[in-house]
């Protein structure tokens, strides 16, 4: 695996877990960087489906996935989503694959309980199937390849967006699909952890925009417009975080709101230099397409996931829940204007 050395907060941060871990190495799985992968007779096909294809955060997915293609000659990469952050659409793609019976199928759902059933048609058929990026978790899927809990990434995006307010005033959260597990797992903890945390601020609102970034910039000023004190606006995905920041540009209140978000560094730079956005907070999304990858050729061969597992070099040390049977990537980035060009996508 060899991308590029542009994620140096993460790459501490992997370095100090393979300090702290290096007397449990021996639970790990076989070393799979690219000069120690071996070839066999068959090439396992691991699909994944995003939720929508074609927005800059699923792309650099898919630029990850394809690295592991060149690292592990066993692997074929499949990737396809749909057009829209449609559930129905996104069954489609998930039915053409199981009838492709690919070896493992891996995806990012937009409705749990709509992905659920093509899930078990697929797991009835022989094929390994897993989620990343947001979970189906009453699902049958085998693993959920997270990239970062839950409660670290509510609590980073209220604490950034707490440092830009002075920890007070309103604010509100334009969140893109309503039936995504991951954004309403992350927006809960950011209710619950602005209550007990941040006693004099306030979520007055939520709203959902799908993937759609111009309808999330117009949500965006309908807030700003339906709440004249308003202190806040979180982007909580992708698509919605450089919105909230563009609709405080245009309304003229860089200074007066501040806004946070989800974004990729690419996508958030502009915003971040200007002062509409005082941080993102993401992760290493080319290497979570990495670790989607692995995971999924590792279902495929029929390998367990260890404790800790040394995925790679860039990846020494990614643990498994097995309660959870949760792959998890690591702690949350937060861009910021001092360190936004320093990553590329």
């Amino acid at each position: 695996m060899r991308l590029p050395h542009r994620f140096t907060a993460y790459g501490a941060l992997s370095l100090a877990a393979v300090l702290a871990l290096s007397a449990c190495t021996k639970q790990s799985t076989t070393t799979s960087s690219s000069n120690s992968a071996t070839s066999t007779d068959k090439t396992y096909r691991v699909a994944f489906v995003p939720k929508i294809q074609g927005i800059p955060y699923f792309e650099a997915m898919n630029a990850g996935g394809k690295e592991a293609a060149k690292d592990f000659p066993d692997l074929q990469w499949l990737y396809q989503g749909p057009t829209s952050a449609d559930a129905a659409a996104q069954v489609n793609v998930l039915q053409s694959f199981v009838q492709q019976k690919v070896d493992a199928l891996i995806v990012a759902p937009n409705d749990p309980n709509s992905t659920g059933p093509l899930l078990q048609q697929a797991a009835d058929q022989g094929i390994k199937v897993g989620t990343s990026d947001t979970d189906a978790p009453d699902s049958v899927r085998q693993v959920f390849v997270e990239q970062a809990t839950s409660q670290a990434i509510g609590e980073v995006l209220t604490d950034q967006l707490m440092k830009a307010t002075g920890g007070k005033g309103k604010y509100a959260i334009v969140s893109c699909g309503e039936t995504a597990a991951n954004l309403n797992s992350w927006i809960k903890v950011q209710e619950q952890y602005t209550k007990e945390k941040y006693p004099d601020a306030e979520i007055v609102d939520i709203v959902y925009a799908g993937e759609d970034q111009n309808k999330a910039t117009q949500m965006a000023t309908n807030l700003l417009n339906a709440h004249p004190d308003l202190t806040g606006l979180v982007g909580e995905c992708s698509s919605s975080a450089p919105a909230v920041a563009q609709a405080v540009q245009d309304a003229g209140k860089i200074g007066k709101v501040s806004t946070v978000g989800l974004g990729t560094p690419n996508a958030m730079a502009p915003y971040l230099k200007n002062g509409s956005s005082s941080a993102s907070v993401l992760w290493d999304v080319e290497r979570l397409g990495y670790l989607t990858a692995w995971a999924g050729l590792q279902l495929a061969e029929g390998k367990a996931f260890q404790p800790v597992n040394h995925v790679s070099t860039e990846l020494p040390a990614v643990t498994y829940d097995a309660a959870s049977k949760a792959l998890l990537l690591g702690p949350p980035l937060v861009f910021t204007k001092d360190n936004v060009d320093q990553y590329d996508y």
